[in-house]
């Protein structure tokens, strides 16, 4: 029988101890984040403060100082990577609202519904010139060629994207070439930056890559399930957004594959036309058909995959919760 989130093998977490754990060093990212925020532009500091304090789960930049702390990392340039992150992750938010005309993130109004799409492009672009002179003060030109890549990649992704937007052909390897350059290629890099800042060993660089790399992976296909899975008000989102949206998410494609002709038409017309009407019939499509479970089994595989690359790490509390989160993204509800 295939497991759900609820149901998975791995244990459960508490999610909240890891937050108390990483409490000091958030503080300090997060007053990293708010100096850094700051612009004698008044419309940009109303923007970046309504997206950095809109309730997010900060795990990006969490990760950055996770990754460090398990190495043994005792200096202070964790923290300005952190928000380098967080940055580029808040730039990627305000641009993604505007290309999907989203009005609600995190139960908030969007951005781009408060103030228009075109102050939300314009500060989201400050958010990612404003990292990049960050990163500069870092003065580490490894920093600066993983940081560089990464932006690129998760452009890629986004183009990626836009050209599987309302196309019921897109495979499953496509969705996952989307999702690894526009999600995990971020948490791939927070985490290797805490190996980059000890300068340790080549292979635990790399493990700490592909922990971030197969979060991230399993972290963004459970939020493309919750879109048929959660409930609204802990999501902070509509339900039925993606549908809306003509997104060809993973529990559509092998619902696609594995349903009836009909199930398969009906899907695929739903995609083009980007149907929220639809939502109740196609959930019950995807469930008929065992996409749910195909979704889980296959997130749960990923954060798996995040747990093994830690093998080589040194036992600590903060690899313990680096485990933990990995748990985290399958079993969240939100």
């Amino acid at each position: 029988m295939s497991s759900t989130p609820a149901q998975t093998s791995l244990n459960k977490l508490d999610f909240e101890a890891i937050q108390h754990l990483m409490a000091p060093a958030m503080k300090q990212i997060d007053q990293e984040i708010l100096r850094e925020l700051n612009s004698d532009v008044v419309l940009i500091n109303q923007i970046g403060f309504h997206i950095v304090n809109s309730g997010g789960k900060r795990l990006r930049p969490m990760l950055v100082a996770l990754s460090a702390c398990a190495l043994g990392y005792e200096g202070k340039q964790h923290t300005t990577l952190a928000a380098v992150i967080e940055f580029i992750h808040t730039a990627t938010l305000l641009h993604d609202d505007v290309v999907d005309e989203s009005d609600m993130r995190r139960g908030d109004e969007t951005a781009n519904a408060i103030w228009g799409n075109a102050a939300s492009v314009l500060v989201g672009d400050f958010l990612y010139s404003r990292s990049f002179e960050m990163m500069v003060a870092v003065n580490n030109m490894r920093v600066m060629d993983i940081l560089s890549h990464t932006t690129n990649a998760i452009a890629e992704g986004e183009v990626l994207q836009l050209l599987n937007i309302n196309n019921p052909d897109t495979s499953e390897a496509q969705y996952l070439e989307v999702i690894h350059r526009k999600t995990a290629k971020l948490f791939e890099a927070a985490t290797q930056l805490g190996a980059v800042l000890v300068k340790t060993d080549e292979n635990i660089e790399k493990a700490l890559a592909t922990y971030g790399l197969h979060l991230g992976n399993a972290f963004q296909i459970m939020d493309d399930m919750l879109d048929y899975t959660a409930n609204v008000e802990e999501l902070g989102k509509n339900l039925g957004d993606d549908l809306a949206e003509g997104k060809p998410s993973l529990p559509l494609i092998h619902a696609m594959i594995n349903g009836t002709q009909e199930h398969a038409n009906f899907i695929k017309q739903t995609i083009k036309d980007g149907d929220r009407d639809a939502y109740l019939e196609v959930l019950a499509i995807i469930k008929s058909t065992g996409s749910l479970d195909y979704t889980a089994n296959f997130a749960e595989q990923q954060a798996k995959k995040a747990i093994d690359a830690l093998g080589n790490i040194p036992n600590s509390k903060y690899k313990d919760a680096m485990e933990q989160l990995a748990l985290f993204s399958i079993q969240r509800s939100y």
